[in-house]
């Protein structure tokens, strides 16, 4: 599961799996923001993913390197249908998605128009 997050970046799991996964992936990432051969080698043997360890020296492990920790984020969502399982997005904090578009310094926010009584 650790190999899937840091491949994904945002796995679908029950909430105390996610809560476990934590304490899993946050030391590795802790681990690969000085890169090393012997690092590596530690990372290798706890994830067994070539690929994964590699992006998690090159892309993750920098991406993470000025934050003193907290580098996952665990947002619950609606039960599981089949047994009512609690239900969590989890997702590293800094993801390299688009943000959305800051306004313009000068521009006004938009204001909503009320609604005409009938």
């Amino acid at each position: 599961m650790a190999t899937s997050l840091l491949r994904h970046e945002t796995i679908r799991t029950t909430v105390p799996k996610a809560k476990e996964l934590r304490r899993v992936v946050e030391p590795l990432i802790t681990l690969a923001r000085v890169d090393s051969m012997a690092k590596r080698r530690l990372a290798f043997s706890r994830l067994r993913d070539l690929t994964v360890v590699e992006k998690l020296f090159t892309d993750l492990g920098p991406r993470f390197k000025a934050r003193a920790g907290g580098y996952t984020r665990i947002l619950k969502m609606e039960p599981r249908p089949g047994d009512s399982a609690d239900m969590a997005l989890m997702q590293l904090v800094e993801s390299t998605a688009p943000a959305a578009p800051e306004p313009k310094a000068g521009a006004k926010p938009k204001r909503r128009k009320a609604k005409a009584a009938a």
